[in-house]
């Protein structure tokens, strides 16, 4: 997912102010990762998750979470809608920032 000025612009955030855009745009994408992050690893056992920390190939990555995490689609899916409801929740408050 691109965090750029058309996804301020599909979270009606077009308006906000110009030296705010960047930064939250760097918020969105680590609180994206973090968020994920979380969700993934959640059930798994320590061993896994440091055998995931050590990949550092995105195809092997991709190919871990397949067979670990089935679900790490549905995953990420799932935690980018909720946090663009959020945002667009929160977007007059963004605009005014």
């Amino acid at each position: 997912m691109q965090f750029d000025e058309e996804f301020l612009k599909e979270m009606g955030l077009s308006a906000m102010p110009e030296a705010e855009k960047q930064r939250f745009l760097d918020y969105v994408q680590e609180e994206l990762e973090v968020r994920i992050g979380q969700r993934i690893s959640k059930g798994l056992p320590d061993t896994l998750l440091n055998e995931f920390d050590l990949i550092t190939d995105p195809k092997e990555a991709a190919e871990w979470l397949q067979k670990h995490r089935p679900d790490y689609r549905e995953i990420v899916t799932r935690t980018i809608a909720e946090m663009k409801e959020e945002i667009r929740s929160n977007r007059a408050k963004l605009v005014i920032a």
